[in-house]
């Protein structure tokens, strides 16, 4: 075993001499003319590799890939196309969670509204729902950013 410099991973190398390949069909091509070893090298991890492509192409790994193709991927499709989370731009994990609960509030709100939008049938109804959900969604994001607010207003102080 050995670390490879170029990537820092672990790999575990190989070493064949031609008296080996002596009945090998591809000796030639694998060995070349002159080359009186064979050195190949796999990652340090390949049982690890190894099972979890037996577990993905299995079928529960199939009936699991087809459920998050259906229901999950659809969401950060939206998100990263059509309403600009391409990158998210803050420092550290905390950060990058409320800017993803903040997105799916979003996200869930165009949604009920359009939802919403079939059921009501009179302005003044649509009205009422519409301030009730700013109110809701106000309260939302100030819970999210509460503790953004105190470590911003002690950094200007």
């Amino acid at each position: 075993m050995f670390v490879e410099k170029k990537n820092n991973t672990k790999k575990k190398e190989y070493r064949g001499s031609k008296q080996l390949c002596i009945d090998c069909p591809i000796r030639t091509a694998c060995l070349g003319k002159s080359a009186q070893e064979k050195k190949f090298t796999v990652t340090y991890y390949r049982e690890e590799y190894e099972r979890n492509i037996a577990r993905v192409e299995s079928n529960q790994g199939g009936y699991m890939k087809e459920k998050r193709q259906s229901t999950v991927e659809p969401v950060f499709g939206t998100l990263t196309q059509f309403m600009g989370l391409n990158k998210v731009n803050t420092i550290g994990i905390k950060q990058a969670n409320k800017c993803m609960q903040l997105s799916a509030i979003a996200y869930n709100l165009k949604k009920y509204m359009k939802f919403i939008e079939k059921r009501t049938k009179s302005d003044a109804r649509v009205l009422a729902l519409y301030f009730s959900l700013k109110n809701t969604l106000y309260k939302a994001i100030d819970t999210l950013l509460r503790p953004c607010k105190s470590t911003i207003i002690r950094n200007h102080l």
